[in-house]
């Protein structure tokens, strides 16, 4: 089952429908609480999950892209970003063969 959204009937919810600058007013306060001074905004929040805490901790891209709600796999690999670590950690994984 997807997401609700405003066209489909209330029996069919699983999550409160919330749009964009709500959720962008709620981060604001949320970053007012916790002191961060970078502006985040739903895009930022969105791109810091698909990156820093799935794909950077080893969740595999399939698994990321469906999380997302994506369609092609392509689309995910924006956010599958290749940094020094992530080399290391797979050629770490190939001396040890």
């Amino acid at each position: 089952m997807r997401y609700w959204t405003p066209d489909k009937k209330m029996k069919d919810r699983i999550f409160h429908y919330a749009s964009n600058q709500e959720v962008n007013r709620n981060l604001k306060i949320i970053q007012a609480a916790c002191g961060i001074f970078k502006e985040m905004t739903f895009h930022t929040a969105r791109h810091t999950f698909a990156t820093t805490i799935t794909l950077k901790n080893g969740v595999p891209i399939e698994t990321v892209s469906k999380m997302l709600g994506h369609t092609k796999l392509s689309t995910t690999q924006i956010y599958a970003e290749v940094d020094e670590e992530k080399i290391m950690d797979h050629m770490n994984g190939v001396e040890a063969l």
